[in-house]
């Protein structure tokens, strides 16, 4: 990741804001384009679970990387984390993942993602009795794109609800919803997903309803738990007719990268604490203003202070 400026986003024909799939070739164009960056481990579900396990939840983390430097380095900073993550890597091609991001002044973060080795993570690589053990099955909707993981997360759904665990879905973006929306819907019209996270816009894209008080409405009542965020609106959510709602942390922004991953991050840990929905909301708002008060999308933080100067 580096910093930007707008005429540059306009030069090289992104989609401000946005995450965008490119290829190898596009990957290595855009990255010739950067200025001096910063090489940092990411993920969707991988920045979550690096806010839990720094909350001090137990994680384990299931995903593809290639046995290149970048796995190598994704794997070290997972594990050195307290992340349990034992999925082998593939061989040297396609390499690992790469998100290239461009931060503008405005510290709006604009992704371009070569999915790499993490679009061919087998349903074979799942540790489905860590699967059974685990309270919350948590799950990345970037990943739906790729037929793979594609099967391998729905067969993650099915070794979890066997076992009696929740399922906890983000949808991730906007381009991923206008792909694979249909499935989506199906999925919770089937009541496969206990927790679902979205924000105002990709609750639109799911629902069709650009009012968001008519988005929640057609949600509500078909998933136990809905969660959206509002940026610096702050959050709803919805538990089983109980709504509650939190402002903003106040923060300096630096980059927005990574704000709903920490956010998941901080309203799990108090979901599988049996906390109450505000103070749920209220950790994942806290965990959201750290990340984005600095580059990359990890705690730098000690979050257990942060939460206990900020909750008491």
């Amino acid at each position: 990741m580096a910093p930007c400026t707008d005429d540059q986003i306009a030069e090289l024909s992104l989609n401000k804001g946005g995450m965008t799939l490119i290829d190898a070739d596009g990957a290595k164009r855009l990255y010739e384009a950067m200025g001096p960056a910063r090489e940092i481990s990411g993920g969707s579900a991988a920045n979550t679970l690096a806010g839990l396990a720094a909350l001090g939840a137990q994680c384990a983390f299931i995903g593809q990387v290639a046995d290149d430097q970048f796995g190598q380095v994704f794997a070290h900073d997972i594990r050195a984390g307290g992340i349990d993550f034992d999925t082998p890597a593939r061989g040297a091609e396609p390499p690992t993942a790469q998100c290239l991001i461009f931060v503008t002044p405005d510290a709006q973060r604009t992704m371009n993602t070569f999915l790499g080795a993490s679009q061919f993570l087998p349903a074979a690589a799942l540790d489905e009795t860590a699967i059974a053990a685990a309270r919350v099955l948590y799950l990345e909707g970037y990943l739906w794109d790729p037929e793979e993981p594609r099967a391998a997360m729905r067969r993650a759904i099915e070794a979890a609800r066997a076992a009696g665990r929740e399922v906890a879905f983000t949808l991730s973006e906007v381009f991923v919803i206008d792909r694979h929306g249909d499935d989506f819907r199906a999925m919770v019209d089937e009541g496969l997903i206990d927790i679902l996270f979205a924000n105002h816009t990709e609750l639109a894209a799911l629902t069709g309803e650009n009012d968001l008080e008519a988005g929640i409405a057609a949600l509500a009542g078909k998933v136990p738990t809905l969660v959206v965020t509002c940026s610096a609106d702050g959050a709803v959510a919805v538990r089983r007719g109980e709504r509650a709602k939190t402002a903003a942390e106040p923060t300096t922004v630096v980059d927005t990268t990574g704000a709903g991953d920490l956010f998941a991050a901080g309203f799990l840990y108090g979901h599988v604490n049996g906390e109450p929905l505000e103070r749920c909301l209220r950790r994942g708002a806290i965990c959201a203003a750290e990340i984005i008060s600095h580059y990359g999308a990890r705690p730098e933080a000690d979050l257990k202070a942060l939460m206990a100067e900020k909750l008491g």
